[in-house]
Formats: structure tokens, C-alpha cells, sequence
């Protein structure tokens, strides 16, 4: 399982609570660009409309600039592809007040290439900066104890 994209500031902005796999369409150009590792989640979520899951705001380049249609736009919504079941507690869970539908990241699962959602709720700047404290000091904790 290679993971090829990353969002690091989900877990910073967001407590996650709710982990799911989808499946993502994509064209060629798409696949290879993002086996090779290009690609932003930061800033994107996932809407339902219609009964169907799209990933917005996430940007894609193509893989080579001279052979990509001349319509192609990097924040194009794509498609994600869940079980009905998935869609249906998807929804329920964004139409509660505060949680939001966030990517975490974009890996290949033999040969699907596949993306992490999470359910999560906006953290609060307190919060931030609690986490942040809490890492610092388990960091040193670490470092002192490495070296006696």
C-alpha cells in the first residue's frame, strides 16, 4: 500500500472521528500524476448531492502539461464511489451541526488508487494549541529519556 498524498493539516484543523475507504474516478492523465505523487488535499471536502459523494477543492494537475485537453482544470469535483450504506451515514453525519467530511489521503490498493475520508469536527485555536503543547512536551520527554 503506497501512500502517494498526504493532508497533515486534517488532523491539525480537524478532530476526526469516523474513518472510510472510497474508491475515486479519475482519467489517466489524473492516475499518473498522482502515482507520482503530485496532488493537493489541503483545503478540499467532500459534499453530498443527489446521493452520490464528490471531492471538491482537491487539485490534480495532469501528468504532462503539453498533453492535456485544453479544457482540463486541476479542482475539477470528482466522483468518490461508496456503498449505499456509506452514503447514507455520510450524509447524516455532514448534515449534523460542526462535522465536516475531510480527505486524509490518496493510496494505491494493488492497483485501485483509493482515498481516506474522515467525519471530523473544526478544532478551535485553543485546541490547536493545546495539541501543538502536548506534542512539544512528549517530544522532549522522548528526546531526554533517549538520551540516559
Amino acid at each position: 500500500m503506497a501512500v502517494y498524498v498526504n493532508n497533515k493539516k486534517a488532523s491539525h484543523d480537524y478532530e476526526l472521528l469516523d474513518t472510510f475507504e472510497a474508491g475515486i474516478v479519475l482519467t489517466g492523465n489524473e492516475v499518473k500524476s498522482v502515482r507520482k505523487g503530485q496532488g493537493k488535499l489541503e483545503g478540499a471536502h467532500v459534499i453530498i448531492r443527489g446521493g452520490e459523494a464528490f471531492l471538491v477543492s482537491a487539485s490534480i494537475p495532469s501528468y504532462q502539461k503539453a498533453n492535456a485537453p485544453e479544457d482540463y482544470e486541476p479542482e475539477h469535483p470528482r466522483k468518490l464511489l461508496l456503498s449505499k450504506k456509506e452514503l447514507i451515514k455520510l450524509h447524516g453525519e455532514s448534515e449534523k451541526n460542526g462535522l465536516t467530511i475531510v480527505p486524509i489521503q490518496l493510496y494505491s490498493n494493488g492497483r485501485k488508487i483509493k482515498l481516506k475520508i474522515a467525519v471530523g469536527r473544526g478544532k478551535k485555536k485553543f485546541d490547536k494549541r493545546e495539541a501543538i503543547k502536548a506534542r512539544d512536551t512528549k517530544r522532549d520527554l522522548d528526546r531526554s529519556l533517549r538520551h540516559q
